[in-house]
């Protein structure tokens, strides 16, 4: 897949350029991206996923509330032309601005679900049961729901498909009784739920809004041209995939696999899929199915982030990789330490405090070679949801060591269960470093100690410290030498 530009020898990175509660005072989202472009590029990123693109359900929705994927803030649809984000126009031209700078551009798709349909259609529907969607709570009944989707502010433009209730598996609300729950449609031409999910809930195919039956071929053509159609007018290289344990895996694997790649004409393309499971188990027959097809973001990676963040000293640093995706299947992993579900107050709240564990879990994903990192937006940058400014800092420092120093071999030190290090042993253009975290409570002056051999190359010279003024480590004969870290904190090592 596509990381980065195809003659830099830099480390590749993303960065989720969005919080859930995105805004920016003066301008809109896609000018303020366009203005950070230039400081992005210089940082080091090379792909951007940005928000869900298309027209939300509602007039400042995020865009997961989707409902028309054709529309990009060009049609006076959902009270108003723009999305949350901007106009069509801002954003194909922060696109090609991307492009100008060798940043790319990831399209959030979100193929789940619809919302905000514009008309009530009468049909057979059946309860069921919200803890097992196996089971029903009730016999058929007629309903009334929100699943005609005429668009009528575009027109046909672009595509002329006008969806159905035909087209969805199941819906929360009976318009009729005014009664909410989990209704699986019933009648000709439906199938029932798909089998090809998750099996968590019974059948875990509903997830919120309006399902799609991913199984329909119309359904398929609309959303197979959309795929070929977004990238093609954005320039974008591929997709974050949303959502995907709700959605029919074998459309899926058509989507990005048969049809996108050849479609696009990219055979490199981009795809990078939110299965949202802390457990690596249920993940790994998804991950076999797609064949590398797409990668998928380590979840299991940050819930040990954030119980190690919980646990603070409790948690043995020794284990942090256990039952990840970077561990079993690194080539595979997107690393990540948050992103706008996980902040306090979200749908998956799970957020790695900062004062605990927010800085050794970056170190984690920048500097060693296992998955690819995410940078989360919020982190790095002002917002009123979860910034830190002194955090901010020091990302920005471990973000900039990743750019120059982390490549190589990995040689790891557990040295115990409150510090843990590892050294990257360069490559041809690029020195390497050696690296130290703790999650020891702070106790007056005591300072970590560990050996570590940053190799032959790097023997007789000097090592600096990169996080903080002052430090040095001479490196001997052999390319051993002794490096520190304080309590709680994290330490890397470059050549002076």
């Amino acid at each position: 897949m596509k990381l980065g530009p195809d003659d830099s020898h830099d480390n590749p990175l993303m960065i989720q350029f969005f919080t859930w509660n995105s805004r920016h005072p003066e301008m809109s989202w896609w000018q303020h991206f366009e203005s950070e472009i230039p400081r992005l590029s210089e940082l080091g990123f090379t792909q951007v996923w940005l928000p869900p693109p298309n027209k939300a359900a509602c007039k400042h929705g995020r865009g997961y509330d989707a409902y028309d994927l054709w529309d990009l803030g060009e049609f006076d649809q959902k009270d108003g032309i723009p999305t949350r984000w901007g106009t069509k126009e801002e954003f194909l031209h922060v696109c090609d601005v991307a492009k100008r700078y060798k940043i790319d551009i990831i399209i959030d798709a979100v193929l789940n679900h619809k919302l905000g349909a514009d008309r009530r259609e009468t049909f057979t529907a059946v309860p069921v049961n919200p803890q097992n969607r196996l089971k029903n709570d009730g016999k058929p009944r007629e309903i009334e729901g929100w699943t005609a989707f005429d668009f009528p502010g575009r027109g046909g433009k672009y595509s002329t498909f006008r969806w159905n209730q035909t087209h969805f598996s199941g819906l929360d609300w009976d318009d009729r009784t005014r009664s909410k729950g989990i209704y699986r449609i019933e009648g000709p031409g439906h199938k029932g739920w798909s089998k090809n999910v998750d099996r968590e809930l019974g059948n875990y195919d509903y997830l919120l809004g309006i399902d799609i039956d991913h199984r329909h071929p119309a359904v398929q053509e609309d959303l197979f041209n959309w795929g070929s159609w977004i990238l093609q007018t954005t320039g974008a290289v591929g997709f974050r995939l949303d959502a995907i344990k709700h959605i029919d895996r074998r459309f899926l694997i058509s989507f990005v696999s048969c049809y996108q790649r050849a479609r696009s004409q990219n055979p490199r393309m981009l795809a990078v899929s939110e299965y949202w499971s802390g457990d690596v188990k249920s993940i790994l027959p998804y991950i076999r199915a797609f064949k590398g097809q797409t990668a998928f973001f380590d979840v299991p990676l940050h819930m040990n982030f954030n119980q190690a963040s919980l646990h603070w000293t409790r948690y043995d640093l020794r284990t942090i990789l256990n039952n990840t995706i970077a561990k079993l299947k690194p080539q595979d992993a997107v690393t990540f330490v948050d992103n706008h579900d996980t902040v306090e107050g979200q749908s998956l709240e799970s957020w790695v405090v900062g004062n605990n564990f927010k800085i050794q879990a970056y170190t984690i994903i920048l500097l060693r070679e296992e998955g690819y990192p995410c940078v989360f937006y919020g982190d790095v940058y002002p917002n009123t949801e979860c910034f830190d400014a002194n955090i901010a800092r020091n990302v920005i420092r471990l973000i900039a060591a990743r750019k120059l120093y982390a490549y190589g071999s990995t040689h790891e030190y557990l040295h115990g269960r409150t510090c843990i290090g590892f050294v990257r042993m360069g490559d041809l253009t690029h020195q390497g470093c050696a690296v130290l975290l703790s999650n020891k409570e702070e106790s007056g002056d005591f300072v970590h100690s560990v050996r570590m051999n940053v190799g032959l190359r790097n023997a007789g010279s000097r090592f600096k410290s990169w996080m903080s003024d002052g430090g040095q480590v001479d490196i001997d004969a052999e390319g051993w030498g002794t490096f520190t870290c304080f309590p709680n904190y994290v330490q890397v090592w470059v050549k002076a």
